[in-house]
């Protein structure tokens, strides 16, 4: 689940998302994911956990100094993931990202003034011929 952030959750809010059956809250995931669908980038979620929400027995045992060291620690451990995973891609994209905007646009390219096509170009551009 994705919440606006920075913040921690209530004990309500806590409750009611543990009634949902959730595990994880982020506070990033949904905005970043939609931007990266809307540029057709192909897009992952590594979730790393920092600390305890509320509901959590030992969540008052949880600091600002234990965010920042799990904080700086999952640093680490994402740069390493990240690499591994570069490392591992290879090849032409044959996935959805890839032409993500191939259907969704509606606007009849004729009917786009010239320098909204030049500006849009980058992202676009291949849907504009």
């Amino acid at each position: 689940m994705s919440i606006e952030g920075p913040q921690f959750s209530t004990f309500a809010e806590s409750k009611l998302y543990r009634s949902w059956g959730l595990d994880v809250i982020g506070m990033t995931n949904l905005q970043e994911a939609k931007l990266a669908r809307e540029a057709e980038i192909c897009y992952t979620t590594l979730a790393l956990i920092t600390d305890y929400d509320c509901w959590h027995p030992e969540h008052d045992s949880v600091t600002a100094d234990l965010i920042l060291a799990n904080l700086r620690r999952n640093v680490s451990t994402a740069q390493e993931t990240i690499a591994e995973a570069v490392s591992r891609i290879a090849g032409d994209r044959t996935c959805e990202c890839a032409t993500a905007l191939a259907g969704a646009l509606l606007t009849r390219p004729d009917l786009i003034p010239e320098t909204t096509k030049k500006e849009l170009a980058p992202i676009i551009g291949k849907y504009l011929t």
